[in-house]
Protein backbone atom coordinates (compact mmCIF):
# COMPACT_ATOMS: atom_id res chain seq x y z
CA UNK A 1 0.00 0.00 0.00
CA UNK A 2 1.34 3.49 -1.02
CA UNK A 3 2.35 5.29 2.37
CA UNK A 4 2.91 8.75 3.32
CA UNK A 5 5.73 9.40 1.16
CA UNK A 6 4.42 7.95 -1.82
CA UNK A 7 1.29 9.74 -1.58
CA UNK A 8 3.08 13.32 -0.92
CA UNK A 9 5.49 12.32 -4.18
CA UNK A 10 1.88 12.40 -6.30
CA UNK A 11 0.95 15.36 -4.63
CA UNK A 12 4.29 17.65 -5.61
CA UNK A 13 3.66 16.04 -9.20
CA UNK A 14 0.12 17.31 -9.24
CA UNK A 15 0.30 20.46 -7.83
CA UNK A 16 2.22 21.84 -11.20
CA UNK A 17 0.22 20.22 -13.41
CA UNK A 18 -3.33 20.68 -12.33
CA UNK A 19 -4.06 23.28 -9.90
CA UNK A 20 -5.28 26.69 -11.80
CA UNK A 21 -6.62 24.07 -14.75
CA UNK A 22 -10.51 24.16 -15.22
CA UNK A 23 -11.79 20.49 -15.57
CA UNK A 24 -13.95 20.07 -18.66
CA UNK A 25 -15.10 16.65 -18.60
CA UNK A 26 -15.42 13.90 -16.46
CA UNK A 27 -14.93 10.46 -17.70
CA UNK A 28 -16.10 7.24 -15.91
CA UNK A 29 -15.10 4.02 -16.72
CA UNK A 30 -15.82 1.78 -13.58
CA UNK A 31 -18.67 3.20 -11.47
CA UNK A 32 -16.87 1.31 -9.04
CA UNK A 33 -14.10 4.05 -8.36
CA UNK A 34 -16.69 6.46 -7.07
CA UNK A 35 -18.39 4.28 -4.80
CA UNK A 36 -17.87 6.83 -1.97
CA UNK A 37 -19.75 9.62 -3.76
CA UNK A 38 -22.96 10.91 -2.49
CA UNK A 39 -25.36 11.02 -5.60
CA UNK A 40 -23.11 8.70 -7.59
CA UNK A 41 -21.77 10.02 -11.19
CA UNK A 42 -24.18 12.57 -11.61
CA UNK A 43 -23.54 14.06 -8.31
CA UNK A 44 -19.35 14.06 -9.47
CA UNK A 45 -20.09 15.72 -12.51
CA UNK A 46 -22.07 17.97 -11.53
CA UNK A 47 -19.55 19.15 -9.05
CA UNK A 48 -16.84 19.35 -11.14
CA UNK A 49 -17.25 20.04 -14.70
CA UNK A 50 -16.83 23.88 -15.43
CA UNK A 51 -14.86 23.82 -11.47
CA UNK A 52 -11.27 25.38 -11.41
CA UNK A 53 -8.47 23.11 -9.39
CA UNK A 54 -7.37 25.83 -7.02
CA UNK A 55 -4.32 23.93 -4.70
CA UNK A 56 -3.77 20.17 -3.76
CA UNK A 57 -3.59 19.45 -0.49
CA UNK A 58 -2.60 16.13 1.88
CA UNK A 59 -3.02 14.73 5.24
CA UNK A 60 -1.49 11.27 5.75
CA UNK A 61 -3.08 8.94 3.13
CA UNK A 62 -5.09 11.23 1.53
CA UNK A 63 -5.46 13.80 -1.20
CA UNK A 64 -8.09 16.60 -2.45
CA UNK A 65 -8.02 19.52 -4.43
CA UNK A 66 -9.72 22.51 -3.66
CA UNK A 67 -12.50 24.00 -6.25
CA UNK A 68 -13.35 27.14 -7.07
CA UNK A 69 -16.90 27.84 -9.12
CA UNK A 70 -17.02 29.91 -12.48
CA UNK A 71 -16.26 33.74 -10.43
CA UNK A 72 -13.51 32.33 -8.57
CA UNK A 73 -15.69 31.14 -5.31
CA UNK A 74 -14.67 28.41 -3.27
CA UNK A 75 -17.54 25.93 -3.81
CA UNK A 76 -17.73 24.59 0.07
CA UNK A 77 -16.34 21.34 -1.12
CA UNK A 78 -13.29 19.29 -2.22
CA UNK A 79 -12.56 16.79 -4.62
CA UNK A 80 -10.93 13.78 -2.60
CA UNK A 81 -8.11 11.37 -3.68
CA UNK A 82 -7.31 8.14 -1.84
CA UNK A 83 -5.24 5.34 -3.78
CA UNK A 84 -6.01 2.48 -1.81
CA UNK A 85 -3.72 -0.78 -1.93
CA UNK A 86 -2.98 0.14 -5.99
CA UNK A 87 -4.34 3.31 -7.01
CA UNK A 88 -2.36 5.99 -9.82
CA UNK A 89 -3.22 9.22 -10.30
CA UNK A 90 -0.92 9.92 -13.43
CA UNK A 91 -0.94 13.45 -15.27
CA UNK A 92 -0.78 13.10 -19.30
CA UNK A 93 -0.94 15.25 -22.13
CA UNK A 94 -0.69 15.82 -25.69
CA UNK A 95 2.08 18.18 -24.98
CA UNK A 96 5.12 16.77 -27.48
CA UNK A 97 7.77 18.89 -25.57
CA UNK A 98 6.61 17.72 -22.09
CA UNK A 99 8.98 14.81 -21.03
CA UNK A 100 10.33 13.55 -17.43
CA UNK A 101 13.28 15.72 -17.38
CA UNK A 102 10.58 18.87 -16.96
CA UNK A 103 9.37 17.55 -14.43
CA UNK A 104 9.18 18.60 -10.92
CA UNK A 105 9.10 16.29 -7.86
CA UNK A 106 12.31 14.28 -6.66
CA UNK A 107 14.15 11.66 -8.81
CA UNK A 108 12.48 8.50 -10.00
CA UNK A 109 13.73 5.44 -11.94
CA UNK A 110 12.36 2.72 -14.47
CA UNK A 111 9.85 3.28 -17.49
CA UNK A 112 6.39 4.59 -16.83
CA UNK A 113 4.37 1.33 -16.35
CA UNK A 114 1.22 0.86 -19.10
CA UNK A 115 -0.47 3.84 -18.46
CA UNK A 116 -4.12 2.32 -20.27
CA UNK A 117 -3.99 -0.60 -18.04
CA UNK A 118 -6.82 -0.25 -15.22
CA UNK A 119 -7.98 2.84 -15.79
CA UNK A 120 -11.06 3.64 -14.20
CA UNK A 121 -11.77 7.46 -14.61
CA UNK A 122 -10.13 10.44 -16.11
CA UNK A 123 -10.74 14.07 -15.73
CA UNK A 124 -10.06 16.24 -18.55
CA UNK A 125 -8.48 19.97 -18.27
CA UNK A 126 -9.24 22.74 -20.26
CA UNK A 127 -4.63 22.80 -21.41
CA UNK A 128 -5.74 19.79 -22.93
CA UNK A 129 -4.10 17.23 -20.39
CA UNK A 130 -5.76 14.65 -18.34
CA UNK A 131 -5.69 13.48 -14.66
CA UNK A 132 -6.18 9.54 -15.04
CA UNK A 133 -7.27 7.17 -11.98
CA UNK A 134 -5.90 3.77 -12.27
CA UNK A 135 -6.55 1.16 -9.64
CA UNK A 136 -6.05 -2.98 -10.09
CA UNK A 137 -7.87 -3.51 -7.09
CA UNK A 138 -10.26 -0.78 -6.69
CA UNK A 139 -9.70 -0.04 -3.17
CA UNK A 140 -8.95 3.27 -3.83
CA UNK A 141 -11.01 6.50 -5.16
CA UNK A 142 -12.30 9.63 -5.96
CA UNK A 143 -15.44 11.87 -4.52
CA UNK A 144 -16.57 14.99 -3.14
CA UNK A 145 -16.60 15.76 0.28
CA UNK A 146 -17.70 19.36 2.20
CA UNK A 147 -14.94 21.51 3.67
CA UNK A 148 -14.91 21.54 7.43
CA UNK A 149 -13.12 23.73 9.93
CA UNK A 150 -10.34 21.93 11.73
CA UNK A 151 -10.57 21.46 15.15
CA UNK A 152 -6.66 22.90 16.17
CA UNK A 153 -7.17 26.22 13.77
CA UNK A 154 -4.19 25.17 12.28
CA UNK A 155 -3.75 24.87 8.23
CA UNK A 156 -5.61 21.42 7.61
CA UNK A 157 -2.66 19.93 5.82
CA UNK A 158 0.29 20.17 3.40
CA UNK A 159 -0.09 22.18 0.07
CA UNK A 160 -3.99 23.61 1.84
CA UNK A 161 -4.48 27.38 1.64
CA UNK A 162 -6.10 27.33 5.45
CA UNK A 163 -7.72 25.67 8.00
CA UNK A 164 -10.46 23.74 5.57
CA UNK A 165 -10.12 19.84 5.42
CA UNK A 166 -12.86 17.83 3.77
CA UNK A 167 -15.17 16.08 6.45
CA UNK A 168 -14.22 12.49 5.17
CA UNK A 169 -10.86 13.44 6.08
CA UNK A 170 -11.19 15.19 9.21
CA UNK A 171 -11.40 11.95 11.70
CA UNK A 172 -7.43 11.24 10.97
CA UNK A 173 -4.23 12.78 12.89
CA UNK A 174 -2.15 15.04 11.57
CA UNK A 175 1.15 13.32 10.23
CA UNK A 176 4.78 13.70 10.68
CA UNK A 177 6.09 15.66 8.21
CA UNK A 178 2.92 18.50 8.88
CA UNK A 179 4.49 21.42 10.28
CA UNK A 180 1.47 21.64 13.14
CA UNK A 181 2.34 18.26 14.40
CA UNK A 182 2.76 18.29 18.12
CA UNK A 183 5.30 15.64 18.63
CA UNK A 184 5.13 15.66 21.97
CA UNK A 185 1.36 15.40 22.39
CA UNK A 186 1.69 12.19 19.49
CA UNK A 187 4.11 10.52 22.00
CA UNK A 188 1.80 11.20 25.24
CA UNK A 189 -0.83 9.50 23.22
CA UNK A 190 1.28 6.43 22.49
CA UNK A 191 2.61 6.30 26.20
CA UNK A 192 -1.23 6.18 27.17
CA UNK A 193 -2.07 3.06 25.72
CA UNK A 194 -1.01 -0.63 26.07
CA UNK A 195 -0.78 -1.52 22.62
CA UNK A 196 1.89 -2.58 20.61
CA UNK A 197 4.07 0.06 19.66
CA UNK A 198 3.70 -0.86 16.45
CA UNK A 199 -0.10 -1.12 15.89
CA UNK A 200 0.01 2.41 17.54
CA UNK A 201 2.19 4.02 14.71
CA UNK A 202 -0.05 2.46 12.03
CA UNK A 203 -3.23 3.81 14.01
CA UNK A 204 -4.68 6.92 11.77
CA UNK A 205 -5.93 8.33 14.62
CA UNK A 206 -2.95 8.44 16.52
CA UNK A 207 -0.37 9.52 13.88
CA UNK A 208 -1.57 9.16 10.07
CA UNK A 209 0.40 8.24 6.86
CA UNK A 210 2.87 5.28 8.60
CA UNK A 211 2.07 2.02 7.19
CA UNK A 212 4.14 -1.26 7.48
CA UNK A 213 7.06 -0.38 5.74
CA UNK A 214 8.00 2.99 7.46
CA UNK A 215 7.06 1.31 10.57
CA UNK A 216 9.37 -1.27 10.42
CA UNK A 217 12.21 1.16 9.52
CA UNK A 218 11.68 3.77 12.28
CA UNK A 219 11.05 1.20 15.01
CA UNK A 220 14.93 -0.16 13.84
CA UNK A 221 16.58 3.04 13.51
CA UNK A 222 15.10 3.79 16.96
CA UNK A 223 16.40 -0.14 18.38
CA UNK A 224 12.48 -0.69 19.49
CA UNK A 225 10.70 -3.97 19.01
CA UNK A 226 7.43 -4.16 17.36
CA UNK A 227 5.33 -5.74 20.22
CA UNK A 228 6.38 -3.10 22.94
CA UNK A 229 3.61 -2.26 24.52
CA UNK A 230 3.50 1.87 24.17
CA UNK A 231 3.00 2.49 27.67
CA UNK A 232 6.53 0.45 28.33
CA UNK A 233 8.29 3.06 26.41
CA UNK A 234 9.57 6.66 27.75
CA UNK A 235 8.93 9.87 26.67
CA UNK A 236 12.33 10.56 25.21
CA UNK A 237 12.40 6.99 23.79
CA UNK A 238 8.66 7.44 22.11
CA UNK A 239 9.84 10.99 20.64
CA UNK A 240 12.90 9.35 19.41
CA UNK A 241 10.60 6.95 17.41
CA UNK A 242 8.80 9.68 16.29
CA UNK A 243 11.77 11.78 14.65
CA UNK A 244 13.23 8.04 13.12
CA UNK A 245 10.36 8.02 11.40
CA UNK A 246 9.79 11.39 10.20
CA UNK A 247 13.90 11.61 9.10
CA UNK A 248 13.23 8.15 7.47
CA UNK A 249 10.39 8.97 5.57
CA UNK A 250 11.51 12.33 4.47
CA UNK A 251 14.59 10.74 2.95
CA UNK A 252 12.26 8.24 1.13
CA UNK A 253 10.31 11.19 -0.25
CA UNK A 254 13.68 12.07 -1.56
CA UNK A 255 14.39 9.91 -4.10
CA UNK A 256 10.56 9.46 -5.18
CA UNK A 257 9.29 6.18 -2.14
CA UNK A 258 9.69 3.30 -2.05
CA UNK A 259 8.72 0.79 -5.28
CA UNK A 260 8.34 -2.92 -5.00
CA UNK A 261 6.62 -3.34 -8.20
CA UNK A 262 4.77 -1.22 -11.05
CA UNK A 263 2.03 -0.52 -8.78
CA UNK A 264 3.67 2.55 -6.75
CA UNK A 265 4.49 5.69 -9.28
CA UNK A 266 4.71 9.08 -9.38
CA UNK A 267 2.37 11.02 -11.62
CA UNK A 268 4.40 10.25 -14.67
CA UNK A 269 4.44 6.44 -13.88
CA UNK A 270 7.93 6.13 -12.94
CA UNK A 271 8.94 3.98 -9.42
CA UNK A 272 10.51 5.97 -6.33
CA UNK A 273 13.75 3.93 -5.39
CA UNK A 274 14.17 4.42 -1.62
CA UNK A 275 13.80 0.09 -1.37
CA UNK A 276 17.54 0.18 -2.03
CA UNK A 277 17.98 1.84 1.66
CA UNK A 278 15.79 -0.08 3.77
CA UNK A 279 17.39 -1.00 6.51
CA UNK A 280 14.83 -3.65 8.32
CA UNK A 281 11.59 -4.22 5.90
CA UNK A 282 11.78 -6.88 3.50
CA UNK A 283 15.09 -8.13 4.74
CA UNK A 284 14.63 -10.95 6.83
CA UNK A 285 17.57 -13.50 6.82
CA UNK A 286 20.12 -10.72 5.69
CA UNK A 287 22.18 -9.61 8.34
CA UNK A 288 21.44 -6.12 10.51
CA UNK A 289 23.30 -3.18 9.39
CA UNK A 290 24.41 -1.94 12.75
CA UNK A 291 25.21 -5.66 14.38
CA UNK A 292 25.65 -8.16 11.70
CA UNK A 293 22.77 -10.25 13.40
CA UNK A 294 20.64 -12.02 10.99
CA UNK A 295 17.73 -10.09 10.56
CA UNK A 296 14.00 -11.64 11.48
CA UNK A 297 10.33 -11.64 10.25
CA UNK A 298 7.60 -12.57 12.85
CA UNK A 299 3.72 -12.31 12.13
CA UNK A 300 2.30 -9.89 14.55
CA UNK A 301 -1.69 -9.42 14.49
CA UNK A 302 -1.86 -10.14 10.75
CA UNK A 303 1.27 -8.16 9.86
CA UNK A 304 4.59 -8.67 8.86
CA UNK A 305 7.49 -7.04 11.21
CA UNK A 306 11.05 -7.03 10.12
CA UNK A 307 13.25 -6.94 12.94
CA UNK A 308 17.12 -7.62 14.12
CA UNK A 309 16.46 -9.84 17.78
CA UNK A 310 19.72 -8.28 19.21
CA UNK A 311 19.27 -4.33 18.29
CA UNK A 312 15.54 -4.69 18.86
CA UNK A 313 14.70 -6.55 22.41
CA UNK A 314 11.63 -7.85 23.78
CA UNK A 315 10.38 -5.71 26.15
CA UNK A 316 10.94 -7.03 29.95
Amino acid sequence: MPELPEVEVVRRGLEPRTVGRIVESVEILDARIIRRQAGGADRLRGALTGTRLTAVARRGKFLWWRLADADGQDTGEALVGHLGMSGQLRVRTDDPLSTPADSAGPASEGPASDPHRHRRLTLHLDDGSAIDLLDQRLFGGLWTSPLEAVSDGAVAGLGSPDALIPADAAGIARDLLDPATDLSAVARRIRGRRAPVKSLLLAQDVVSGIGNIYADEALWAARIRFDTPGARLSQRKVLELLRAAREVMERALEVGGTSFDALYVNVEGRSGYFARSLSAYGRDGEPCERCGTVLRRAVHQGRSSHFCPRCQRAAR
